[in-house]
């Protein structure tokens, strides 16, 4: 009798215990029962830039609250002015804080740690938007870093730049630019090249004749040109050279492969990005033709009455992506969603987010583009 108690007991505790997969739908559909509380510590004043950045970030935030709201995702926002030189030891002392799900911040690098040991012991999802320096993230299983190191970035951009343009000639141009942080990521690109067994030649932009600058293309194939610096007056000297080329060999192909800075010029040199089939790697590309884009600033300006600071990137578009991101992947997967690539079908408006987990660490977003500007004056960005 003792015996058949005992299987009886084994057997209603399985009736009774949720299975894993069964704990798992729970978990997912707690926030489709209950608002998710989303906290931003940033410095949220108007005193400098960064405040007025982030404020304009944090509306953003506010915008893409607004819409998930139409598809049933309720949410309930806690803000904080966390200043440079702000305590954030007494933030965190705000009962407030330790009920979180999401913790959108910090700006700087030096308020990472006090706030990854809180978001640790109180479970809560924390993205780091701006920062590149957190080392926490290798440790921390509860941050997410949407940006990645300039050296991360150099490895990443070389990798895809020898398998993109493996059939083009590259041709490298010295700018003579001693102010230029370029350096690393062409002597990266030439070690690169050089392994791979690619051909490739060097110019001087200021000091080549044009015959020892013409002499460095290849007229039977594709050409790639990149430049040292990003710098604007050595890109507009640029364009002028490579106009003498293409008037001397009107076959050739040119196209050349910039910055991320390189879009600040975009407006008054587009018509030279189209001609000389511009690529520009980046993480972030706003699309200021979109329909999305021009509803989101039209929303911005009714809300807020005044346009969006004509930054790179728009800071209430970055906001709205990194918020509707998260957000919706905390409704459809509760804590355990982990930002990978395919948990929903989210076209960002500006922002691609895509993360991958660093060893036993936390995520980082791996999402990265070239933005082409071709000449049949169309744009294209091919997502890696």
């Amino acid at each position: 009798m003792k015996q058949y108690l005992k299987y009886f007991l084994c057997w209603l505790l399985l009736l009774t215990t949720p299975s894993w997969s069964q704990a798992q739908d729970n978990n997912q559909s707690e926030f489709q029962n209950r608002a998710i509380r989303v906290g931003v510590m940033l410095p949220l004043h108007d005193i400098n830039g960064d405040g007025k950045r982030m404020v304009e970030y944090y509306r953003g935030v506010l915008m893409a609250c607004d819409s998930l709201k139409k598809l049933g995702i309720a949410t309930d926002v806690f803000a904080w002015n966390l200043a440079e030189n702000g305590s954030v030891k007494q933030i965190l002392s705000d009962p407030n804080a330790a009920k979180l799900d999401l913790l959108i911040g910090p700006l700087y690098s030096k308020q990472v740690a006090e706030l990854s040991k809180f978001v640790d012991r109180h479970n809560i999802m924390m993205v780091i938007p701006f920062s590149i320096n957190a080392p926490e993230v290798y440790s921390n299983r509860h941050i997410f870093q949407v940006y990645q190191n300039t050296n991360e970035l150099n490895d990443k951009t070389v990798r895809r730049f020898c398998d993109w343009f493996k059939d083009y000639h590259p041709i490298i141009v010295d700018c003579g630019d001693s102010t230029s942080t370029k350096g690393p990521f062409t002597s990266a690109l030439r070690r690169s090249l050089e392994q791979r067994g690619i051909s490739y030649n060097i110019t001087n932009l200021k000091n080549s004749s044009d015959r020892a600058f013409l002499k460095s293309f290849d007229v039977t194939k594709k050409n790639i040109v990149v430049l040292n610096t990003s710098r604007s007056p050595e890109l507009l000297a640029t364009f002028g050279r490579l106009s003498a080329v293409a008037t001397a060999n009107p076959d050739i192909h040119i196209a050349m492969f910039g910055y991320t800075e390189w879009m600040m010029y975009a407006t008054h040199q587009v018509e030279n990005f189209y001609r000389y089939n511009v690529y520009l790697p980046t993480p972030f590309y706003t699309n200021m033709l979109s329909s999305a884009t021009e509803r989101l600033m039209q929303k911005y300006r009714w809300n807020f009455h005044q346009d969006m600071m004509p930054a790179l990137p728009r800071f209430a578009l970055t906001g709205f992506d990194h918020a509707y991101f998260f957000l919706r992947g905390l409704y459809k997967n509760g804590k355990a969603f982990d930002g990978a690539a395919g948990r929903f079908g989210y076209p960002p408006v500006q922002t691609p987010l895509k993360f991958e987990r660093v060893g036993n660490g936390g995520l980082m977003n791996k999402a990265y583009m070239f933005v082409h500007y071709m000449p049949d004056h169309k744009i294209e960005t091919v997502n890696y």
